[in-house]
């Protein structure tokens, strides 16, 4: 599922440009359910985020099992992400109590991104297990250098660059074998080379 869904994400241009027709969904034996967490960015209204609402519908269609699940917090201009950190980390935990075998594909669009790096480091033992990936885009918190980082295209002319507030948390060393970190220097994100 894993690979399955990582492909999805590093190929959204694709999967948005042509419409895959199935006549029978697909079926996974390693997650028969999964959620995908979506925390939206900033301004943007409770529910799923713009950045993740075609690809998450393709992925649902496609893949049995599946739920998506909107992270609750305000995405307000004060980039106070501590709720919807908080909100994540409850999702996944409170879900694993009745479900062992459920899993999870998060995503986080900008303030939505950082919430949920933030969350990281409080997924451990069985919750960083069903933890399947993580799919960011527009993450202020994009740190230099990582094995995760990508541009729009799954390039590499955003790896060595910082984003706006890399000083804070980052991606935890143990995650990102499980993440993609997308980065456009013009989505604020990666302000400059090397900054």
């Amino acid at each position: 599922m894993l690979q399955t869904l990582i492909a999805l994400f590093a190929c959204v241009s694709a999967v948005v440009a042509s419409p895959v027709l199935l006549s029978e969904r697909a079926t996974s034996s390693a997650c028969p359910r999964y959620t995908i967490i979506n925390t939206r960015g900033t301004g943007e209204a409770q529910g799923q985020s713009s950045g993740f609402r075609t690809i998450n519908s393709r992925v649902t269609a496609q893949l049995s099992g599946g739920t998506i699940y909107n992270t609750v917090y305000a995405a307000g201009f004060s980039q106070n992400s501590a709720l919807g950190t908080a909100d994540i980390v409850n999702q996944v935990t409170s879900t694993l109590r009745t479900d062992p075998g459920h899993c999870f594909i998060l995503q986080g669009y900008s303030q939505g991104a950082a919430a949920t790096v933030n969350a990281l480091e409080r997924l451990t033992g069985a919750s960083f297990d069903a933890v399947k990936g993580v799919f960011l885009i527009g993450n202020p918190e994009h740190k230099a250098g990582l094995a995760c980082n990508v541009d729009t295209n799954g390039g590499t002319t955003t790896k060595n660059v910082n984003g706006l507030s890399s000083f804070a948390g980052g991606i935890p060393s143990n995650w990102v074998s499980k993440t993609l970190d997308v980065c456009n220097y013009v989505s604020g994100c990666c302000p400059s080379e090397g900054s």
